[in-house]
């Protein structure tokens, strides 16, 4: 988190005292919005670890979600290399743009968004009654049903690359996936859990 030395040391100048702030979730990688801040905005958002705006219409601070409920949990905050701008990762709760759409810029997710949008889809089918869905099903089964899933559907991926037929490896690889993503809600983790040991590794 930025330092009150460090929020000096901002080109406020350069920008009129007004800091363009991409907000970017943390998770998924996905752009949430863009907001502007003064110096106060900035030092508010670091000291309560919600997203502070300055509103150039309302000609004062306003924290996002202070009516709605949704706000932005602060993970980092980063100035760009000339330090006239910031990028700020955040953990959202609720959707962040005030349509109800989870970004400002809805058709714009990625790779990552659209996993983190299904984990969070699976995760809801774990309460489903298991009537309703395969997935919901799937937890219902247990533990052992959805690891033989993952093992079957890790047979029949690798099968497919053997001879070389792609359209299938990609057919499989979705299967596994999937699978995978259950097995790993079902045991209480996530992606987010998977990704910190690559980095970890990455870093050694």
């Amino acid at each position: 988190m930025l330092t009150t030395a460090q929020i000096d040391q901002l080109d406020w100048q350069k920008v009129d005292h007004l800091m363009p702030a991409i907000i970017q979730h943390a998770i998924s990688g996905d752009v949430l919005m863009l907001g502007y801040m003064n110096q106060e905005a900035l030092a508010k958002t670091v000291e309560s670890n919600n997203v502070t705006f300055y509103s150039r219409t309302k000609q004062r601070l306003w924290m996002k979600g202070e009516t709605s409920g949704n706000v932005l949990n602060v993970v980092s905050i980063s100035a760009d290399c000339d330090n006239d701008s910031l990028l700020i990762l955040v953990n959202p709760v609720g959707p962040t743009c005030h349509t109800g759409n989870r970004s400002c810029f809805n058709d714009a997710q990625s790779a990552g968004g659209f996993l983190f949008a299904l984990e969070q889809l699976l995760a809801s089918r774990k309460s489903a009654d298991p009537n309703t869905s395969y997935t919901a099903k799937l937890y219902h089964d247990g533990t052992k049903r959805i690891a033989q899933k993952v093992g079957e559907e890790g047979v029949e991926t690798a099968l497919a690359a053997t001879v070389n037929d792609r359209e299938e490896l990609k057919n499989e690889s979705a299967d596994l996936i999937y699978h995978l993503l259950v097995l790993l809600q079902d045991q209480q983790l996530n992606l987010t859990d998977v990704i910190g040991i690559l980095k970890a590794r990455h870093q050694q």
